[in-house]
């Protein structure tokens, strides 16, 4: 099948962990150091401004909006005035930037972190998942993932991790008090690369699973961050469908009045040297046969 991806937004820096939310997208821009919201039909609206370089995306019951500040390790919380004020600070848990976030029904939010100073060239090493509580307690819930990247939560509980230069997606069973347990492997793309040199992994890789989304029918989209293309994964690591994208995708939501539009988060490259001073990512969108399930 051949799908038409249309352009939504474009000239942006860096688009990140894109979250629909009473009818609009709301989506991280890196490099100008925005999180911003579009109705999909043109219309944006700046959301907040976080000096520290925006990334995951939640929302607590209340309805406020946790934004993850990377490059000073906290997590921020925006009120309906559109005020930010710190929720949690990750700076004693974490060994690399924050990055991805999912937040589940009670308020918990599960961050990935880099690990190493991936953008500084350092060897890969393998990071922690950091659990932050309604009211700001962090705790370490999972340890030796590596690069914990994109997240979702499936109905009954389970929370799914992308791991990039494992090149797997990592499952784990979310107790009541917040713990996880039964940690198993959900879908592994080929064998995972032995090195800590992130060029030599980079090129072993057959999947590179960045961002992540999950349909109704418990099928998960996966942007494959190192080969310009989407996919529709099953458990166990069918590939069921796949959308070729033509550049580089980091993340995917899917979205719309139907929840049937998957929203792809788009880039020649990642790397923050290339990227932070030209306005060359997109925001694209895609029609799709399945829509939203899970959480965000």
């Amino acid at each position: 099948m051949v799908r038409k991806l249309s352009v939504v937004l474009d000239g942006y820096s860096y688009l990140e962990c894109p979250r629909w939310r009473d009818g609009r997208l709301w989506v991280s821009d890196f490099y100008t150091n925005q999180v911003v919201a579009t109705d999909g039909r043109g219309s944006t609206e700046v959301i907040a401004e976080v000096p520290g370089q925006p990334s995951g995306l939640g929302f607590l019951p209340d309805g406020r909006a946790l934004i993850v500040s990377m490059r000073d390790h906290r997590i921020l919380a925006r009120d309906d005035a559109g005020q930010l004020s710190e929720h949690a600070d990750l700076s004693g848990a974490v060994s690399g930037m924050p990055n991805d976030m999912v937040v589940d029904e009670s308020g918990r939010a599960f961050v990935g972190n880099f690990g190493f100073d991936l953008m500084g060239g350092a060897p890969l090493r393998y990071a922690t998942l950091t659990r932050v509580d309604p009211d700001g307690t962090v705790t370490t819930v999972a340890e030796d993932l590596g690069f914990p990247n994109g997240m979702v939560i499936l109905p009954g509980g389970v929370l799914l991790v992308a791991e990039t230069f494992a090149g797997r997606i990592t499952a784990f069973d979310i107790g009541e008090d917040g713990g996880l347990g039964n940690r198993r492997v959900w879908a592994q793309f080929g064998e995972t690369p032995q090195t800590d040199d992130v060029g030599e992994a980079v090129e072993r890789l057959q999947v590179g699973p960045d961002g992540i989304c999950a349909d109704a029918e418990g099928a998960i989209w996966v942007a494959d961050a190192l080969h310009a293309r989407v996919i529709r994964v099953r458990e166990g690591g069918e590939i069921v469908d796949e959308i070729p994208t033509g550049m580089g995708v980091f993340a995917c939501m899917l979205g719309g009045e139907d929840g049937r539009t998957l929203f792809l988060c788009a880039a020649p490259s990642f790397a923050e040297h290339e990227r932070r001073p030209v306005r060359e990512a997109q925001l694209l969108a895609v029609k799709v046969d399945v829509p939203h399930g899970g959480l965000p």
